[in-house]
């Protein structure tokens, strides 16, 4: 398996071709990238903008693994707002074109929020509903849509994670696992296995448990997550892509974090 790093990990202040350098020096094989509203990377970059990033990590010598946002929190596919909802499917849709661009083969999503203004079967309604909408432009693409597990009060089980995913019935939709983040109420290796052929990327962080709240995530073998049990279920599973850390990493001396985050994965995926 390969190793890689989001690029959120990295000091913002750093340009992408700064990124790619620390990345690249750390031992990373690949570096995920964000798009955003502002920033290199945009909503609105050009296909020129978006290819000079491509000929940037190329010139660094390291991939471009899949592309990743974080406006699925702003505008949810499953808000109560028709255009809050409408906005959020436009940005999948735009990240699926600049995929393309970039030459990934697939996209993070959050695939909505559940809170007291959306409920749980409604959200799952509407969370259906709008990744449907994007099937035909994932399948013209060739681009695959990865739904992450994240903590959004959201398919809380590997069972109903599943049977969500079925349901769509694209093989273009898939799941975006992330090992760390089911550590408060299951078990990553589970999980694993139960989905199986449908996990097209896979995010990794720590988590104690002990501590139990968005303050417990820590970079990996720091925590408590069964990492020998976690590799072992992606082999299982035959799973042979990346494995991107997507964690803080450490702020005072962010090039030495990445070196331990580097070493920590190639210990427990490549040793």
């Amino acid at each position: 398996m390969k190793i890689g790093i989001n690029r959120w990990t990295i000091p913002p202040h750093l340009t992408l071709m700064e990124s790619f350098e620390m990345a690249k020096r750390a031992g990373f094989d690949s570096i995920e990238i964000n798009i955003a509203e502002d920033g290199e990377l945009r909503t609105d970059s050009t296909e020129a903008e978006v290819k000079a990033i491509v000929a940037s990590a190329e010139r660094v010598g390291i991939t471009l693994s899949s592309l990743s946002t974080g406006l699925g929190w702003r505008y949810p596919i499953t808000s109560a707002d028709e255009t809050v909802r409408s906005k959020g499917l436009d940005i999948i849709r735009r990240s699926l074109e600049v995929a393309v661009w970039m030459g990934v083969d697939t996209i993070l999503i959050v695939p909505g929020v559940v809170n007291a203004d959306t409920p749980y079967d409604v959200a799952y309604e509407r969370a259906q509903e709008g990744i449907r909408s994007i099937v035909a432009d994932a399948e013209a693409h060739k681009v695959a849509v990865g739904v992450e597990n994240v903590w959004n009060k959201f398919l809380l089980s590997p069972l109903e994670f599943a049977r969500f995913l079925d349901e769509i019935g694209s093989a273009y939709v898939g799941a975006y696992f992330d090992a760390g983040n089911v550590l408060l109420y299951g078990y990553p290796e589970q999980w694993i296995r139960i989905l199986g052929s449908r996990i097209k990327k896979v995010h990794v962080k720590d988590f104690k448990s002990n501590i139990g709240n968005m303050s417990g995530f820590c970079n990996p073998l720091q925590g408590d997550v069964p990492w020998a049990r976690v590799r072992a279920a992606l082999e299982e599973i035959g799973y042979d892509e990346y494995i991107t850390a997507e964690v803080d990493g450490y702020k005072g001396h962010p090039e030495v974090g990445l070196k331990h985050i580097a070493e920590s994965l190639r210990t427990v995926f490549s040793g």
